[in-house]
Order: structure tokens, then sequence, then C-alpha cells
């Protein structure tokens, strides 16, 4: 191994293990010393996961309260540059899991009350769910600090699903009627073939149509309804985001009627505000609380006109606080009734969730599907749901490719 090399490794190793392993380290060679860029990532890694050197932290003002400080946590000015070091010196990846690790190892979550520190944090879907926790706690001078944060997260969730999840439903409204009008691209093969076989020549071999079929690209106005009901408990905030999110992208279209309810124990319609702006829907939202799916369910199905031509997705992790018997029969008759019911017990890019599993099997045995489900994968689900496929299949599929609940 080359001398290069290994400071190269006692570095990193150096880097892992934290000031208290420099001693050691040295006594395989010199270069686990650090120096410069080196020395400035590891105070900054220090901060959050060096408990050895907590103490010393606080009283620079670069972890809890240091001595003569008031409060928990660093001094803003403080923090602000340690934001900077981790934004300058790790990839953006890992600089969303730093923050959150900051949040939740040392209660640094207050801190971004604080404009300047709103404005040195990387923007990411963990930090929005982090604000809107606190936010009956926002001071006025912060607000709108707060609002261009979430606002860029939302732009660029929607950015990534906006035009998959809009393909899909024009998609599968289009394939359920048919035009007259002449289309090459909107030709029906399946069904021009199917209506003229009749007309199939055998001398010439070739099938000779009377008549050719083809899809209608035209959007009609409200065909379907879809009720998205999301769980707003603290353990739901990565899926609130993006509930919130694709809620507004239906809401955008013409041929749907939405409707977007949030829940705890009571329940709140923001059908308006996810329309008009989802920003402004998430701030509507509470998170934390007890849970009442029932009564949300129950709210909801007065917005069903047409059974057969509605989507109804639950957002939760089925931890009923209400009536659970109640909540099973009443999924089971909108099942009954011809609506296409799904729950999603996580919708995130995050791994496995927790939920209440009895409950879960209870409502996929009277067929409403009970799955995680990624937002990459949802655009796939719609159209299942609106072309009338087994949705239970659907979802089975949909689990097996993203690692099964």
């Amino acid at each position: 191994m080359s001398n290069h090399v290994q400071q190269h490794d006692l570095k990193r190793w150096r880097l892992i293990l934290g000031k208290s392993a420099e001693a050691q380290l040295e006594g395989y060679g010199s270069g686990a010393a650090l120096q410069g860029e080196d020395q400035v990532m590891d105070e900054a890694l220090a901060a959050i996961y060096d408990e050895t050197t907590q103490g010393e932290a606080d009283s620079r003002g670069a972890g809890g309260s240091g001595k003569g400080q008031g409060g928990r946590g660093p001094s803003a000015p403080v923090l602000s540059r340690w934001l900077g070091d981790v934004r300058s010196l790790f990839p953006d990846d890992i600089v969303s899991i730093i923050q959150n690790d900051a949040m939740e190892r040392r209660g640094w979550s207050q801190l971004l009350l604080e404009p300047e520190l709103l404005a040195a944090v990387k923007p990411d879907i963990q930090l929005v769910g982090t604000l809107l926790s606190l936010k009956g706690k926002i001071p006025e001078k912060t607000k709108e600090t707060a609002r261009l944060l979430v606002q860029s997260v939302v732009d660029d969730l929607i950015k990534r699903l906006d035009s998959d999840l809009r393909r899909a439903v024009t998609g599968a409204l289009n394939r359920r009627q048919h035009s007259p009008l002449p289309s090459l691209s909107g030709i029906d093969w399946k069904r021009t073939i199917q209506r003229n076989l009749k007309n199939y020549n055998a001398e010439r071999k070739q099938l000779i149509p009377e008549k050719f079929y083809y899809f209608d690209r035209s959007r009609k106005s409200k065909e379907w309804t879809v009720i998205v009901d999301i769980d707003q408990s603290g353990s739901m905030a990565d899926s609130v985001i993006w509930a919130s999110v694709v809620g507004s992208i239906f809401a955008s279209m013409p041929s749907l009627d939405t409707r977007v309810v949030v829940f705890d124990t009571e329940v709140v319609d923001l059908t308006e505000q996810c329309a008009n702006d989802p920003v402004d829907m998430l701030f509507g939202v509470q998170l934390g609380g007890g849970t009442d799916i029932n009564k949300s369910v129950n709210y909801c199905e007065q917005f069903i006109v047409e059974p057969k031509k509605t989507i109804m997705i639950i957002v939760s992790d089925l931890y009923e606080g209400g009536n659970r018997a109640a909540l099973v029969r009443r999924m089971r008759e909108l099942k009954e009734a011809g609506v296409q019911t799904m729950c999603l017990l996580a919708l995130s890019d995050q791994g496995k969730p927790s939920y209440d599993e009895q409950i879960a099997r209870q409502l996929g045995r009277d067929g409403t599907p009970c799955f995680a489900c990624t937002p990459a994968l949802l655009p796939e689900l719609v159209e299942g749901a609106l072309k009338g496929m087994d949705l239970g299949e659907l979802s089975k599929r949909i689990s097996n490719t993203q690692g099964a609940v």
C-alpha cells in the first residue's frame, strides 16, 4: 500500500471514528491528523454525531446550550455557519441526512424559526415536515422565508410527478371513448381489427377495413371523481406532503372532480386551497393528534355521485382511534357499490412504513388493497384504477417492484 493511499485511508477512518480515535490511529502513521477542509468537515460532523466532543461544542455555541447561553440550542450565527459548511462540503443527498439528524439528535428545529437559518438550509421534504410541525410557532419575521422554502420543495415535487400523472389520467380516459375523426396516431388498432375480421381477403391475405375506429382525444369535464383522504398524524409527514402535491395535480385536470380532505380526530376539507395553491393547503395541515379514519370516510361519502366512476385514495397508516368495525364495514360497502378504493400506507420515497396490520388485512380481504407506494409508481396505479383493473393484483405487482410491505 502506497504512503498516499495509507494517509487517505487514515483520514477517512479519523473522520468516521471521531476525535477520540485520533491518538490510536496515529500509531498506524501520520496521516490521521486533519488539516484545512478535512478539519472543517470533522467539526461539522462532530457537532451532530460525536458525543465525546459535545461539551466542547456547547461552549463554542455549536451544539447544546453552553455556559451563559439561554435556551438549549446553538446561537443562530454559529448554526448558520455550520449549515454553510455542511452544504459546501457534502453532496446534496448527504446534506439532507445531516440536517435531519441535527433536528432529531440535537433538537435544533426551533432554530429554524430564524430567517437567516432558513435561508442557509437545503430545502427538502423532511425539512418541510419539520416546518409544518412548527408552523404555529413561526414568528411573523420568518413566515415569508418559510413559505418560500416550502414553495421550492413543492415546485420540485410537482416537476417530478406532474407529467407522468397527467399522462396516466388522460391516457386512461382517452381510451374509454371513440371518435370518428380521422387520425393515424389515434387509431384503435385492436378494435379496428376485431370489427373488420369479416372483411379478411384470403386470396390477397389482407384485411380490408370498412371502418376505422379512433380514440377520442378530447377531455370531458369532470368525468371521474377522485377523493384523496389524508391522515395528518405526525408519523405521516412525508406522505401528507406528497399527497397534497398529488391532490393539486388532480385538481388541475378538467376531466377530474377532485376532493382533498385531511383528518385527525376532526375532518377538514382543503379542496379549495389545494386547487388554488398546494402550499396554502400544506399550511392548513396540522400534523399530529389522534386519528378517526371512519369519520373522514363518512364525510367523503357525500361526494360519491357515481360510485363506478369514483376513486377513493386513503393515505393512512390505519392506526384507527375511532370505530374500527364501522370503518371496515364502510369501506366494504363502498367497494361493493363499485368505488375503486385503495389505501396507501405511505406515499413517499422512504422504506417500509409502520401500520396496523390487522385493519390492513381486513380491508384487503374486502377488496381495498393496502400497500406503500412510491410517488414514481403512483401514475401506474391511478391509470389502472381508471381502466377498471383489479387493484389488488396491481398493488401486488407494484409492491413486488419496490419491495413488499
